[in-house]
């Protein structure tokens, strides 16, 4: 059993540690407790891992929840799997969080706990340099499962998402439009307010990049509700512009986006998407997370992190980013 919470992009930091986990249980079962949105029959969690031979099952647990028969219906179910090892995978909730979860879990009849971080030092980040620059999460989640062996977060194998060919094709569909052109992948979702940088600023970044850049193709990336706001931000873009918001699964997303010359996006889980599929990633970040701790994993990125709020980054900055990796 492996316990993990979280959305897309805590399922992608959390990538390393599921190919460590699968390493060392080979043949046996494997299954993950997580939380599913309310109007769904499925994990988030599974529209990344589903498929990938990561995992075999999701079964729910009720975030928030304090009803003592339910809790008590959740013990029962996890006693009949027989499950005698739990791999606990999750983000920092503090001690007392741990120490609940760890007299829970026993009585759930888990007689192995592997990764609770029960010591002060895996609940916090480690300071990387002067500037307080704060370890990466999948580093810390790392640590906490140390237990599995050393895992080396930069090689590539550990943030594999394995993507099947039926998910290529899907991608290969929607992006047929711009056959075999160079593009950029772009995600703009502003359902966050402290994640939001504005139409105006990508307008204005996209309207520069035009001038040397405009015969490559735009690929934007999101959920439906995101489509009406990529229609407007490239309108004027001269090359060919892909509005896949809504038209792909998580997995066949990341697909799409693998041939990307870069992906430009705040904060979010398409962000961490294409880095895990090796594209060089602009990120914006405000004053809603820690430097460093959710950006991109590896030395290919930009992070662009403005602790006065994502609204402080200027579009200079975003677009000589661009330019040095273009």
């Amino acid at each position: 059993m492996i316990y993990r919470l979280g959305s897309l992009g805590d399922t992608i930091v959390a990538l390393p540690c599921f190919h460590a986990i699968e390493r060392a249980t080979q043949g046996q079962r494997r299954i993950v407790l997580t939380n599913f949105p309310v109007s769904s029959k499925a994990a988030p969690l599974e529209g990344i891992l589903g498929g990938s031979g990561l995992m075999d099952e999701a079964i729910a647990y009720p975030l928030g929840m304090r009803s003592l028969s339910e809790l008590l219906k959740l013990r029962q179910r996890l006693r009949a799997i027989g499950a005698n090892t739990l791999y606990y995978l999750t983000a920092q909730r503090g001690l007392k969080v741990a120490w609940r979860d760890l007299i829970f879990f026993k009585l759930c009849g888990f007689r192995h706990i592997v990764g609770l971080p029960l010591r002060h030092s895996l609940q916090t980040y480690q300071v990387l340099d002067e500037q307080g620059t704060l370890e990466h999460e999948a580093s810390r989640l790392a640590r906490c499962m140390a237990a599995l062996g050393p895992m080396d977060l930069d090689d590539p194998g550990m943030w594999d998402l394995r993507i099947t060919q039926a998910e290529v094709d899907q991608a290969a569909a929607v992006m047929r439009p711009m056959a075999n052109s160079s593009f950029m992948a772009l995600n703009m979702g502003g359902k966050i307010a402290a994640k939001d940088w504005g139409e105006p600023n990508w307008k204005t970044v996209l309207a520069e990049l035009a001038s040397q850049h405009g015969h490559m193709g735009l690929l934007v990336v999101g959920a439906q509700e995101d489509s009406e706001r990529a229609q407007r931000v490239t309108q004027g873009w001269p090359g060919t512009v892909v509005d896949a918001c809504g038209r792909l699964s998580p997995r066949a997303s990341a697909a799409a986006m693998r041939g990307a010359r870069l992906f430009m996006g705040h904060d979010s889980g398409p962000m961490h998407l294409a880095a895990a599929t090796g594209v060089p990633c602009i990120g914006l970040f405000g004053d809603y997370s820690e430097p460093a701790v959710w950006h991109p994993y590896g030395k290919k990125h930009h992070a662009i992190h403005c602790p006065d709020g994502v609204q402080a980054i200027t579009p200079a900055e975003v677009i000589q980013a661009a330019k040095s990796i273009l």
